[in-house]
């Protein structure tokens, strides 16, 4: 009869079997290797379990404030675009322990420099910033680095989650004010209407009107610099192109404010006064961000066609072999 090894402590002693040579037991001290998936986890369950009042802090936040309600769009996104390419996981690569160590190590030192920190929220951009370093490097200690570059865009579109600081947020929003300003007067002066222009003043026939900060249109702009990021990333393979399309949507975010403030300025001075109080003005800002998230898709699908033709002048003829 066949013979198969049972261990007992440290040596192995035959035992019998119905046909098939196997071990019954494993020797002590080896255990069964954690997957990196499951250490991905638990690295990530870690920052959860000491981080979970500047997660909250972070969502609440984006509830409150419309200018940081695009954080609340970052995560699942992120986490789409690494399940949507799982597949990238599976093959067993070399964890990077020292770099994912490195970046473990900065995470928690910054979480606790911004312990030290008085301004509210310049701790709560600061330990969210922690948080974010703490998942990057808990992917590279679990998958390397290979597969940390197959990944780096939905890694790095993480930092999208801290919370733009509310002196550099002011600062913003004063380019915006300014900005759109600008955009607007130079929208009158292009058909013709007399206007005067001073920082953030405009005035019209019949109407003196300021870009008031609630006014700047922030929150859609950084809606559709964050969507232009995405839809550039999964649409365009080249990173200049890539570039070209978040690049524009920076100035394009000031020009929809623009032909919005003049929009609203011509309906209230041409047909009814009650537009410049009205829907149009206090809820009609989706209007034009999807005037321009059109205006940035027609720019990708040009760059998507000019990527995908191929140009005449690289087809070399073949040569013809004679018989």
């Amino acid at each position: 009869m066949p013979i198969a090894l049972a261990c007992q402590s440290d040596a192995c002693q035959p035992v019998r079997s119905d046909g098939l040579t196997t071990f019954a037991s494993m020797p002590r001290g080896i255990t069964a290797r954690i997957s990196p998936s499951l250490r991905f986890t638990l690295l990530c369950a870690v920052s959860l379990v000491i981080g979970w009042r500047t997660l909250f802090g972070t969502f609440a936040l984006a509830l409150r404030v419309d200018e940081y309600t695009h954080l609340l769009l970052i995560l699942p996104i992120s986490a789409f675009l690494i399940f949507s390419e799982r597949e990238l996981l599976k093959p067993p690569t070399e964890p990077a322990v020292a770099l994912g160590s490195f970046f473990l190590i900065v995470a928690i030192l910054l979480g606790g420099f911004s312990r030290a920190t008085s301004p509210v929220d310049v701790q709560l951009s600061l330990s969210m910033l922690a948080i974010v370093i703490w998942w990057i490097g808990s992917f590279i200690v679990c998958f390397g680095t290979r597969t940390a570059r197959l990944f780096l865009f939905p890694l790095c579109f993480l930092f999208w989650l801290v919370p733009i600081p509310t002196p550099l947020l002011e600062k913003i929003v004063a380019i915006w004010q300014h900005g759109s300003a600008i955009s607007a007067s130079l929208i009158f002066s292009a058909l013709g209407i007399p206007n005067t222009q001073d920082g953030i003043m405009l005035s019209i026939p019949g109407l003196n009107l300021e870009v008031a900060q609630e006014c700047s249109s922030l929150r859609s702009s950084l809606m559709l610099i964050v969507t232009s990021m995405v839809l550039a990333q999964l649409f365009l393979r080249s990173f200049w192109r890539k570039a070209l399309v978040v690049l524009a949507a920076i100035p394009l975010s000031i020009a929809k404010n623009g032909v919005r403030i003049f929009t609203i300025s011509m309906l209230g001075t041409r047909v009814d006064p009650g537009f410049l109080h009205g829907n149009l003005h206090r809820h009609g800002g989706i209007v034009f961000f999807l005037l321009a998230l059109g205006a940035v898709v027609l720019l990708l699908w040009l760059l998507n066609r000019s990527e995908n033709s191929v140009p005449t002048n690289s087809l070399k003829p073949v040569p013809v072999q004679k018989l």
